[in-house]
């Protein structure tokens, strides 16, 4: 039996989340502070349109009862960071819709990078499917929830330099992370783009996650981020980008709609680095577009683009900036439960 992940605009049961606590990602007392503030303030907008549930590391339990809504489910277990979309299960159904199982991804902090600890993460998935109550399928692969976007119809959104990079899969061609994610995600066609962001690559990257770069917006439509101004590294890298979208065609045998997201106007972050802000990590829950914003001339016009492409969907911007800062947005600390 083929289990196929629902793309993310159908329905939901709930959003699952993982709360920040003490670790290298969030260095000082003052940033891990601000994360939980920003991670609470994405949680409350979700919760506007569907049940949360935050996992919460043992001892950090007063930090989650003190700035989260009481609404906002808790469960606790072992954690050592806090991007749910990677260290959480990828659900899937069964091709009637009528049974959910997670996918267990083989996690290894992102490469093994040095600043990473993953003793506890690496159960995260399985741990979230047994208080979900699904059977769990694992997967050899070395991957993550960030690093996939799928269509509904059968096509998957993958990057060269996660499932093909030597930091994660080691010896794996291309044609098998191709059969082992369709095999766990019911898709039929991959479309490869070469690289991330610039500034995936740096402290606290995840070396190219698909999920800051491109997404389906409905089959065979995808937003993709674009970098207008020529100085910045990624304006070349994003020009490719949308060139090879242009190019490809889904599992349908539609060429692709690519709908171009400019960058926020900021070239730079606040430690002087290449920024690599991006609309293209929103969260779509039930009735819901959760959008990054960055107090930026341009967050107006992304959620007007994002009003047009869901016109059903309420769009609410949340300041995101302290969540790149620890090297994600908001699809990175979001991951959700189909209904079934």
């Amino acid at each position: 039996m083929t289990f196929r992940m629902p793309p993310e605009w159908a329905p939901h049961e709930r959003t699952w989340m993982a709360w920040p606590g003490p670790n290298p990602t969030f260095a000082t007392a003052a940033e891990l502070d601000e994360a939980r503030g920003a991670w609470a303030a994405v949680a409350h907008a979700v919760r506007r349109f569907e049940p949360v549930t935050m996992i919460v590391g043992p001892g950090q339990e007063d930090s989650a009862r003190e700035l989260l809504n009481p609404d906002v489910e808790t469960a606790v277990r072992p954690l050592d960071d806090a991007w749910m979309r990677d260290i959480g299960p990828t659900f899937v159904i069964d091709p009637e819709g009528r049974r959910l199982a997670a996918v267990d991804w083989t996690f290894n902090g992102w490469g093994a990078q040095g600043w990473a600890r993953w003793e506890h993460d690496r159960h995260i998935a399985r741990g979230v499917a047994e208080l979900a109550g699904v059977p769990v399928h694992s997967s050899p692969l070395v991957n993550e929830g960030g690093a996939v976007h799928v269509d509904g119809e059968g096509t998957v959104l993958l990057t060269e330099t996660v499932q093909l990079g030597k930091e994660r899969n080691p010896g794996w061609t291309r044609q098998e992370v191709e059969d082992e994610i369709h095999t766990r995600l019911g898709t039929e066609k991959a479309v490869w783009l070469p690289r991330g962001l610039a500034g995936d690559y740096g402290t606290y990257g995840t070396l190219g996650h698909v999920d800051i770069v491109a997404a389906f917006v409905r089959p065979g439509v995808v937003v993709a981020h674009v970098q207008p101004d020529p100085s910045h590294p990624d304006h070349a890298i994003t020009r490719e980008t949308v060139r090879i979208l242009r190019a490809a065609t889904d599992a349908r045998g539609r060429p692709l709609e690519v709908v171009e997201i400019p960058a926020p106007t900021v070239l730079r972050d606040a430690d002087g680095e290449w920024a690599d802000y991006s609309y293209i990590n929103h969260y779509l829950c039930n009735d819901g577009v959760i959008l990054c914003a960055f107090d930026d001339p341009r967050d107006e016009e992304a959620a007007a683009v994002f009003a047009d492409l869901f016109p059903g969907r309420t769009v609410t911007p949340v300041d995101a900036r302290t969540i790149f800062a620890g090297g994600g947005g908001i699809h990175c600390i979001t991951q959700q439960q189909p209904r079934i």
